[in-house]
């Protein structure tokens, strides 16, 4: 859901805050979008209820993360027994003109797939990333790499 939707307090709206700030520590030059998804009935069937996305542009395609776009979507979980709302896990995907290029997933292995994968240094500052939102919003890092 996008990230804009999902700002409906105070708290939510500063840890999306602290998660924008956290990616451009690290990708200083991209552009936010906290309105990923377009308003339409096609859009909205593929939009996970229980997720933040957001959406990061480069200014160009960029070479080191083999993509001009990034879809950072952030995953939740409600327990209904404990109470508790939880990050279960972070999908980035890489896209340009071609469309995805690749994809890393915390759920399965931290691994990134795809056509064409960024550079080692950037995949190390994405799953760092990756970590700083388990922490932020479960104030515990998950085992990575």
């Amino acid at each position: 859901m996008n990230a804009s939707e999902r700002a409906t307090t105070a708290e939510v709206a500063g840890k999306i805050a602290a998660t924008v700030n956290a990616f451009k520590a690290h990708f200083p030059d991209v552009r936010v979008d906290l309105k990923p998804w377009a308003s339409n009935r096609d859009t909205r069937d593929l939009v996970d209820p229980d997720s933040i996305d957001v959406g990061f542009h480069f200014p160009g395609r960029s070479r080191l993360c083999q993509c001009r776009s990034i879809l950072a979507q952030i995953r939740f979980y409600s327990d209904p027994v404990t109470k508790t709302y939880r990050v279960i896990g972070l999908e980035l995907a890489g896209f340009d003109h071609k469309g995805k290029q690749w994809q890393l997933s915390t759920i399965n292995n931290w691994d990134i797939i795809g056509e064409v994968t960024p550079v080692p240094d950037v995949t190390h500052k994405l799953k760092l990333f990756c970590q700083q939102v388990f922490e932020l919003f479960n104030g515990s890092t998950e085992q990575a790499m």
